[in-house]
């Protein structure tokens, strides 16, 4: 039994008349004939009978009359909702904490305005955690920035930024034009959890310098770690677009590296598996011109 012959059978119980079934349906009688015959012999019961040359539905084909208009709205229902799931399905995006909070907000807006139907839900997190969602498919599409951890995982280039060190106005070093990593590593230290992209460069270049660097403070939010070193309480290496507005008043100041340059690639990125949906092609498509767009007005 099909969808086709309920449609069928459904249109003929209405008119009771072969005829005019066969106009409405656009089919040859004969054709409407046969798939009555079909679905009759599918079910093994009659479903019509001729009294006095009218056609007459049996009992059976009452009751399945009383079932089939509610199969086929529920299966209208279901092809209109999937002919507009692109329209108004749902895409998981996740984003690093610094996207999270620089770029995302803006660009989910922008994306939500030119489809206001589409159902975003937004993970923020660190670095490993977002993409270990992409991994295991929470996250449809992520925004990440620096190294990827899997092979799984294709990225896109979003652009470039920059980590500086920042330091209270009155802090020891504040006098210095130049810092050394070797002088950094004497002070205490502020930083993102392990995890996180920008921990993970910091510690990679200091390892490479044959340092270590222990943190007298570790935290998940960017915005803490900013308030304690305007506080004197240490030193921090941080993305410039988070600590901008921080510089430009003079609450804090950012000194440049003698001996490295702390700089890291944003992406966006899907599982090399996942088929995309036009809907989430649309979306990287977006991301990728917005941050353009960002990043020529900074």
């Amino acid at each position: 039994m099909t969808i086709k012959l309920l449609q069928i059978f459904v249109i003929v119980y209405q008119q009771m008349n072969i005829t005019r079934a066969a106009e409405l349906l656009n089919m040859a009688q004969p054709a409407v004939s046969r798939s009555i015959k079909e679905l009759e012999s599918y079910l093994n019961i009659s479903l019509f009978e001729r009294i006095n040359h009218r056609l007459v539905s049996t009992e059976g084909g009452r009751e399945l009359y009383s079932h089939a208009i509610h199969i086929l709205e529920a299966f209208h229902a279901a092809e209109e909702k999937m002919s507009n799931w692109n329209c108004e399905g749902r895409i998981r995006i996740g984003a690093t904490i610094t996207i999270g909070n620089f770029l995302l907000p803006g660009l989910v807006k922008r994306f939500k305005d030119l489809n206001p139907k589409l159902n975003i839900q937004v993970v923020i997190s660190n670095n490993e955690t977002i993409q270990q969602g992409i991994l295991e498919n929470t996250i449809d599409i992520a925004l990440v920035e620096g190294n990827l951890i899997s092979e799984k995982i294709v990225p896109t280039y979003l652009a470039t930024d920059r980590l500086c060190l920042i330091m209270s106005p009155g802090h020891e070093l504040a006098g210095c034009k130049h810092i050394s990593l070797s002088q950094l590593s004497s002070f205490p230290f502020l930083a993102r959890e392990k995890g996180s992209a920008g921990r993970s460069l910091i510690d990679s270049a200091f390892e490479l310098h044959g340092l270590s660097i222990s943190p007298s403070w570790e935290s998940t939010s960017t915005q803490a770690i900013i308030k304690a070193v305007k506080e004197g309480l240490g030193v921090a290496i941080l993305p410039e677009q988070l600590i901008a507005s921080e510089i430009k008043s003079g609450r804090l100041l950012t000194k440049e590296f003698e001996d490295e340059s702390f700089q890291r690639k944003n992406y966006i990125i899907t599982h090399k598996q996942k088929l995309l949906t036009p809907m989430e092609e649309e979306f990287i498509r977006t991301a990728i011109f917005y941050s353009k767009a960002a990043n020529e007005m900074n």
